[in-house]
Parts: C-alpha cells; sequence; structure tokens
C-alpha cells in the first residue's frame, strides 16, 4: 500500500465539499483526503472557517469558493440557497483535474466532468430532509407564515429532488459512509457503492487509569433529532441514576424543562472538558438516528459502553450484548420505554463491558485505516 499511495499523491485531484460552515464529521473527511491528495485544490461553495481552521483542515492547499460566498450576510442565510447552489455547483471548472473527489451532504457530487475524468463520490447521506425525511422537515416549519413557508419549502424540495435525481450519472463510483447510507444510496439513486466508514480521530481520546463515576453522559448538540429531550425523560423517571448533559442548541429550554434533580446540564465544554466527562461515564447515551455518528466511537476510545439506537450507524460502531467482546445496548425504538428498558439491562450487566474492548473497536475506525482503505479502493480504480 505505501507504494500505491506514493503514486496516488501524484495524481492531480480536485476534492469537492459542500461547504465548510464549521469544522466537523464532514470537514475531518476532507481533511483525510487532502492527507491522500497532498496536491489536490479544493472546491466548496461557502468556507467561514477561521484562518487557523482553515489550515488545520486544508493544510494550506489551495480553495476556490462560489460566488455565493460573497453575498452579505450570508453565514446566515447560506442554507436557504439551496436551489441557486444547484446551479452554482456545476460553475466549477475542474476540467484541468484528472480526478475528482467529492465529498456530498447534498450538493458537491452534482460537478460537472468530463469523460476522461474520473469521479468518485464519497456520500455522507443523500439530502435527508429533501428525501426520506422531507415530511418531518416541512412538517415543522412553524411561525406566523407557516402555511405559506411550508407550501414554499415544498416546491424547493421538489425542484431540489429532479436535480439530485439526474446528478448520479456525474458519478463513476459511489462510496457510502456506512451500509445504512449504501442502503439509502441504492433506495434513492439505484447506485451500488462501497463502504469506508468515516475517520474518527480516536488518538486524541484514551482511556483513564482514574476510577469511573456514577453517572451517565450524553454530549451532542441539542437540536431536535438529537433526541435529548427523551434522554432527559427517561432518567427523570429513573431518579437512581445520575445523568450528566453536554451541549447546547436550540432545545436547551425543553431539555432544562424536563430534567430531574438527578439530571445536571453542563453545557457547552471545551475539548479536554468533554474527553473527561466520557472517561469518567459509565456509559454514554446516544439516542440519534445517525448516519454513522462519530461521538459514540468516541466515547469507546476512550473505554466507555454505549447505550444507543440499534438502527443507522450505530448498529455497525457499537457492538452489543451477544456478540464477542461487546461494546455497548442498542435500544430498539426512539421511544422512552425502549430506551428505559435499555438502561435497565446495562446496570444489571455493566461489568461485562471491558474498556480494552471498547478502545479496540474505536480504533477500527481510525484516521489511518481511512487513509489506508480510501487509497486502496481509489488506486484499483484508477490503476495509479
Amino acid at each position: 500500500m505505501p507504494g500505491a499511495m506514493s503514486q496516488l499523491s501524484q495524481l492531480d485531484c480536485a476534492i469537492v465539499h459542500d461547504w465548510f460552515p464549521v469544522v466537523s464529521g464532514g470537514e475531518r473527511v476532507v481533511q483525510q483526503m487532502v492527507e491522500v491528495f497532498p496536491g489536490s485544490t479544493i472546491y466548496t461553495l461557502f468556507d467561514f472557517l477561521s484562518d487557523e481552521e482553515r489550515k488545520e483542515v486544508l493544510s494550506e492547499r489551495p480553495l476556490k469558493v462560489s460566488r455565493l460566498n460573497r453575498l452579505p450576510g450570508i453565514r446566515r442565510y447560506y442554507r436557504a440557497l439551496l436551489l441557486a447552489c444547484t446551479r452554482e455547483i456545476e460553475v466549477f471548472d475542474l476540467s484541468d483535474h484528472e480526478i475528482v473527489l467529492s465529498s456530498s451532504a447534498a450538493l458537491a457530487k452534482g460537478v460537472i466532468t468530463s469523460p476522461d475524468q474520473l469521479h468518485f463520490a464519497y456520500v455522507h447521506s443523500p439530502a435527508r430532509y429533501a428525501w426520506d425525511l422531507t415530511h418531518e422537515y416541512i412538517g415543522g416549519i412553524g411561525g406566523v407564515l407557516g402555511p405559506v413557508k411550508r407550501l414554499i419549502a415544498h416546491e424547493m424540495m421538489h425542484r431540489f429532488r429532479k436535480w439530485d435525481s439526474r446528478t448520479p450519472n456525474l458519478v463513476d463510483h459511489f462510496i457510502a459512509n456506512s451500509h445504512f447510507i449504501k442502503r439509502r444510496i441504492w433506495k434513492i439513486y439505484r447506485r451500488e457503492a462501497e463502504v469506508i466508514y468515516p475517520p474518527v480521530d480516536v488518538e486524541r481520546f484514551a482511556l483513564s487509569d482514574a476510577p469511573r463515576e456514577d453517572y451517565f453522559l450524553f454530549a451532542s448538540r441539542l437540536v431536535p433529532y438529537k433526541r435529548a429531550r427523551m434522554v432527559v425523560e427517561a432518567f427523570s423517571q429513573r431518579p437512581d441514576l445520575k445523568l450528566r448533559v453536554v451541549g447546547d442548541g436550540p432545545e436547551m429550554g425543553a431539555v432544562k424543562a424536563a430534567a430531574g434533580s438527578n439530571v445536571e446540564i453542563l453545557g457547552h465544554l471545551p475539548f479536554e472538558g468533554l474527553i473527561k466527562q466520557m472517561q469518567g461515564a459509565r456509559a454514554f447515551v446516544f439516542a440519534a438516528l445517525e448516519d454513522f455518528g462519530i461521538a459514540p466511537v468516541e466515547a469507546q476510545a476512550c473505554g466507555t459502553p454505549v447505550i444507543a439506537l440499534g438502527a443507522g450507524g450505530t448498529a455497525e460502531t457499537v457492538r452489543p450484548l451477544g456478540e464477542d467482546m461487546p461494546t455497548g445496548i442498542w435500544f430498539k425504538e426512539q421511544r422512552l420505554d425502549s430506551l428505559l428498558a435499555a438502561l435497565d439491562e446495562f446496570v444489571a450487566k455493566e461489568g461485562v463491558f471491558a474498556p480494552a474492548d471498547c478502545r479496540k473497536n474505536a480504533e477500527s475506525f481510525s484516521s489511518d485505516r481511512f487513509r489506508s482503505e480510501l487509497g486502496s479502493y481509489i488506486s484499483d480504480k484508477t490503476g495509479a
């Protein structure tokens, strides 16, 4: 593989990413793509990163940004320009590059390529707000002009789906970030995909020699699909179990209202504080239906077992009871009674979970593994 990686590094690659609002999971994927293709040029619709963040992610590689990025106050409303973005992603001229590698959760895979270029699309997810979650997404639009906004949103999603349905024809090879997303790619685009799990920087997380403390941990942005309120309500019904909540967001008010005296809300914590909380918890609780879900892997890297929904990405990253070297417990549905049953099962069988097993499982999702698998796949398809 080292020889193949050396040959790949010589290829002139265009890396296309939807947008760079913050440094999160998708941006970490791009960071590792740049490691595989150190001579790449990066293209994106919007760039809101600081100079320090940009240097960390892109290693000072050239970054070309769309004209939309120059609109006044664009950071506040860029997501509302979805249809304009479908046009703008097609404006990028990639004709000078040998291969194209897109990192796409909606738009990047829609770039125009020539017959002589191979386009590899790493898909974090087909745009869920336009496909399987469109009714949930639009139904949540309220306010005084709610009916009008919903009517506009329906038309916008309809037009986006028509555009999105054409984009698979521009992709030579699909790569999915989980088997869950592989199935969604087939359902929506009728294309097969290779599965390469995204990189998790497990080296930034570590086992601790300190004894575990008497609390469970929920850490996430407090937005509806993360189901923070459901988790807090579950622990409020189990006053003998303590929960700490790390994170902030629009659901904070609802979370505080649902919290009993056994629930401690810590808000946003710096990275070092989050690691300390993960290392000390009895278990990490994760209730979202995620495409992959990095936080449960990070918790396991700290030796902490996970109580997670047994669907979506976490069904592929958490080894449940009944398997060798289990690292957590699955609950079947995003329902309060299902989560409560999982909490009871964990308390009864807590001694089964070994920190070393959790750490070993997390290491199978490392950044080194991602670069090796991505490089091998592209090398095989290009003959490099």
